[in-house]
């Protein structure tokens, strides 16, 4: 895969699923993140936030070497993007990371991999405080409350918009971590006069569900602890902006299972022959059960056309699929919505 070092994501392809069509009863989009080079959308966003520190770095005479904090996507996409445009980087991670994810960040080029601490908050605290001071040319990279990383992450409606031939899709589906994602399609849905239009669909996973519990009780909460399997979704605050947002009438808060998000992924590997993690998976599975014509606030029918964020595709085996396969392959979903 060739990354233009103009900006280091690329355009991934948006296609209509027909098995996901037949069991929503809508004509189903997918658009494929988990083809970036780091293999989420996380490509987009701080892609994006090193391109806007670059040309600050260097219009200063400077020559940047970048720091993340990660236990998952955005710290392969830091490395992947700074490899790209010719810069350093270094990721701190905490005790509880897999040796697969620290073999893979070193085998993506990253200069060095800290590991320190019991959560991802402990390894930012100590990346804040014990290593960025040391190096006066670091800079820090947010994964995802930035407006820089949302306006990166944004570049995904711009695309969805061109492939689809100007057609309004009458809903966007994708996942929420922190909501770096979120606020990039929402943004762009500002940007374009489609905000009225589009239904935006938030979904989480039970256990990282801080996007909504935070609507429900009218303030933005921190959740005590993550149970979620759902690695990438694991954050216990969404970003202000996200809460403002998710607020408007035209979005919706939805959560499920990790089992459905697990049936959600265990459907697009059957039927679609793509393998993609719980925190995609989450988004597919709306489409099962009748799920998703609960969620939205308008009928849906057989024209309707709805496009699917599938986020990424890193945090994901043959042998998981298996398990899951064994654990839930049949039971019904139930839906949670704000």
């Amino acid at each position: 895969m060739t990354i233009d070092r103009r900006h280091p994501w690329v355009t991934t392809p948006l296609i209509e699923s027909g098995p996901l069509s037949k069991a929503a009863g809508c004509r189903i989009f997918l658009k494929l993140d988990n083809l970036q080079p780091s293999g989420s959308f996380k490509s987009r966003g701080i892609g994006n936030y090193l391109l806007c520190r670059i040309r600050e770095s260097e219009a200063a005479g400077k020559h940047p070497h970048f720091y993340a904090t990660s236990g998952g996507n955005a710290g392969i996409a830091c490395v992947v993007a700074a490899r790209a445009l010719g810069y350093d980087a270094t990721v701190v991670v905490p005790t509880c990371t897999g040796a697969a994810l620290i073999a893979r960040l070193h085998a993506e080029g990253a200069s060095q991999v800290i590991v320190v601490g019991e959560t991802v908050m402990d390894a930012d605290r100590h990346l804040k405080k014990h290593v960025l001071p040391a190096d006066p040319d670091g800079v820090y990279v947010p994964p995802f409350d930035h407006p820089d990383v949302w306006e990166g992450n944004g570049t995904v409606m711009h695309e969805i918009v061109g492939q689809m031939g100007g057609e309004r899709p009458d809903a966007v589906v994708c996942s929420v971590g922190g909501g770096g994602l979120f606020n990039g399609i929402v943004g762009y849905l500002d940007k374009i006069g489609w905000s009225e239009d589009v239904a935006v669909v938030a979904m989480e996973t039970r256990g990282a569900d801080s996007l909504n519990r935070s609507l429900k009780a009218g303030r933005l909460l921190t959740l005590e602890k993550i149970t979620s399997q759902a690695r990438s979704l694991g954050v216990a605050r969404v970003s202000e902006k996200t809460f403002e947002y998710a607020q408007r009438p035209n979005v919706v808060s939805a959560v499920l299972s990790d089992a459905d998000a697990a049936r959600g992924c265990l459907f697009l590997a059957r039927k679609e022959r793509l393998m993609v993690e719980l925190t995609a998976g989450v988004a597919i599975a709306l489409c099962q059960d009748g799920l998703l014509g609960q969620v939205l606030p308008h009928k849906l029918d057989a024209d309707s056309k709805v496009v699917l964020l599938v986020c990424g595709g890193n945090d994901i085996s043959v042998e998981q699929l298996m398990d899951w396969e064994r654990l839930y392959g049949a039971s019904k979903m139930d839906v949670l919505v704000r």
